[in-house]
């Protein structure tokens, strides 16, 4: 064996231990799980419908109100606009827990916001607007950095030409930039969803009620025990994980074509 080949192998050999390491905890799951007691525990069904429906409606939010800013990022130079950058990245690296601190400091009971927001009847902690507020403020960042990015891969000198040949800003951005973005943009609604869907933090914190899936799993593990999160872990990853792979799949795809 000559020095090139014992080179070309090292690699190899950490990278297939290093994807073994990255297996190994979802391998364990479908070990540990007891497949034939498979059940769930006691408002586990409710839990599941609170974070399927209530994601839904963050995501939308999510989808309204990131995709106009993360056009406007994409294609409008301006002076600050890192200062934009380092609201985004704020907004985006702030540990959870910090976050929902932040969120209950403004809209809580005592809170500025939350304040006159109550005396509107809104309430924004341990409700549903709570949980859907959570969710918004974990993957809105989220969302904006990738839609941005997949925005900023679209040609700009397509979007000149919708425009030379008649079409508004709005018809160019609706025909010719949409489409052209539309596997970047379907990754970060996909990163968005996760984000949501599994937000715990921020939830914990202004919305301990109505209990989702992370919080349910931590409240099954504490009053119940290890065996009794598995049902419901299964659960999070039969809605969560799907359209991620399948996106992130057929970019890889898409790139060895």
């Amino acid at each position: 064996m000559n020095a090139a080949t014992h080179r070309s192998r090292l690699p190899a050999a950490i990278s297939v231990f290093t994807l073994l390491l990255l297996i190994a905890p979802f391998v364990g799951l479908a070990l540990v799980t007891h497949w034939l007691d498979f059940h769930f525990a006691e408002g586990d069904g409710g839990a599941i419908a609170v974070s399927l429906g209530y994601s839904l409606l963050a995501l939308i939010l999510i989808i309204a109100l990131g995709t106009p800013l993360a056009w406007w990022l994409a294609r409008h130079p301006l002076r600050g606009k890192w200062l934009i950058d380092a609201v985004l990245l704020l907004a985006l690296l702030t540990p959870p827990l910090a976050m929902g601190l932040l969120l209950a400091s403004m809209y809580g009971p005592y809170g500025p916001a939350g304040h006159l927001l109550e005396r509107a009847g809104l309430i924004l902690t341990n409700s549903a607007p709570a949980f859907v507020m959570a969710q918004f403020y974990s993957a809105l960042p989220y969302y904006v950095i990738a839609a941005r990015a997949a925005f900023e891969g679209v040609p700009r000198e397509l979007e000149q030409i919708a425009l030379t040949l008649g079409h508004s800003p709005w018809r160019s951005f609706v025909h010719v930039s949409l489409p052209l973005a539309r596997l970047g943009l379907a990754a970060a609604v996909a990163l968005a969803w996760v984000r949501a869907l599994g937000e715990f933090g921020v939830v914990l914190i202004v919305a301990y009620y109505p209990q989702g899936i992370p919080v349910k799993l931590w409240v099954n593990l504490q009053n119940i025990g290890l065996n009794a999160v598995y049902p419901l872990l299964w659960i999070f990853f039969l809605v969560a994980m799907p359209l991620p792979l399948i996106l992130g799949l057929a970019a890889r795809r898409r790139r060895l074509i």
